[in-house]
């Protein structure tokens, strides 16, 4: 905003929250002072919440405009998948970001431009098959390490000191699980509530059915993905909740509650055993179902190799690294 790009009276800022005891349901009061203080109080904070937290009368999201949103997140999902499994074998330095720059843009037009014909299924087969077909050093084996952790910590470089750059720089690979999968986590809760804590048929009918709708949409994902040589097909959520309860009870649902746990033991069982499962300040829920969870999965897959950080402004950048520097010389022994 502050840089110009934008006009600021057709700017809207959207807001997704979670509800529940998650400090991102006060974030919009955050914001909308932030924005008063900063001289843009005209500019309209937009509370997107399941649980209601707010109505915004002058929003009223509509088919096509959902159905882009789930779009973006899927292409998104894809080419970070794809990115992160080429990018540390690349034989030209930078030319992993140069392909992903031309497919993010061919993804924005196809969701954009109504001239572009481009199809969903025929862009997420171009995605893949372009970062196949992309040359790398096929015989060099580096550590794969899984990040896990607290959604906003987990996905936003500025938040976690662009940890995916640091694994790639001392020499690892990074995998980090699919965005969408957080939805369906939501969704898949309101079995368990419906069943321990008497909520409605509706809201498991509704669930289930948003459930399906995602797995449709991301069948041409996974399917350009089955017929890949390089890359790996996401579990259902079905398979992350059924590997999780040996371990937790889905009754954890607070944060990222069981799925935490889930990501964890889907990355141990697909070959990624160094995981590095980062915590914001405050976010206790997730210290819980991370840190807490650890030495059980330990003694469960002995080849893992687990370390927590945690991500807030009283951290030392210098501890975090070493912290990572330590998981990281494990993994290049083990490996």
């Amino acid at each position: 905003v502050t840089s110009g790009r934008y006009d600021t009276n057709r700017l809207a800022i959207l807001m997704t929250q979670t509800g529940g005891c998650c400090r991102a349901s006060n974030y919009v009061g955050l914001i909308r002072r932030a924005l008063d203080k900063a001289g843009y109080s005209h500019i309209p904070v937009i509370s997107l919440s399941m649980g209601g937290i707010e109505k915004n009368k002058g929003f009223q999201p509509t088919f096509r405009l959902v159905r882009d949103a789930v779009y973006a997140l899927l292409y998104g999902d894809l080419i970070m998948r794809c990115l992160y499994r080429v990018r540390p074998y690349e034989l030209t330095e930078g030319s992993a970001n140069e392909l992903r720059d031309t497919l993010m843009k061919r993804c924005i037009s196809s969701l954009t431009d109504r001239n572009d014909k481009t199809s969903y299924r025929r862009m997420c087969h171009t995605i893949v098959q372009s970062f196949d077909e992309l040359p790398i050093r096929e015989n060099l084996k580096k550590p794969r390490v899984g990040i896990v952790g607290e959604i906003l910590v987990k996905y936003m470089p500025l938040a976690n000191n662009h940890l995916v750059e640091l694994l790639e720089r001392e020499g690892a690979e990074a995998v980090v699980p699919d965005f969408i999968d957080f939805a369906n986590y939501c969704m898949y809760n309101e079995r368990y509530k419906r069943k321990y804590y008497g909520y409605s048929r509706k809201s498991v009918i509704a669930s289930n059915s948003v459930l399906r709708i995602i797995e449709r949409l991301r069948k041409p994902a996974n399917d350009a993905l089955k017929k890949s040589k390089r890359f790996d097909v996401p579990a259902s959520i079905e398979d992350i909740a059924e590997m999780t309860k040996p371990i937790l009870s889905l009754g954890n649902q607070y944060g990222e509650g069981w799925f935490l746990t889930g990501e964890m033991i889907e990355l141990l069982k697909e070959g990624t055993p160094n995981v590095v499962c980062i915590q914001p300040f405050g976010c206790l829920p997730n210290h819980v179902v991370g840190k807490g969870v650890i030495k059980k999965l330990k003694e469960l897959y002995p080849e893992a190799n687990i370390t927590a950080v945690d991500y807030d402004p009283g951290a030392s950048e210098v501890n975090q690294l070493n912290r990572i520097k330590l998981m990281l010389s494990a993994a290049k022994n083990n490996l």
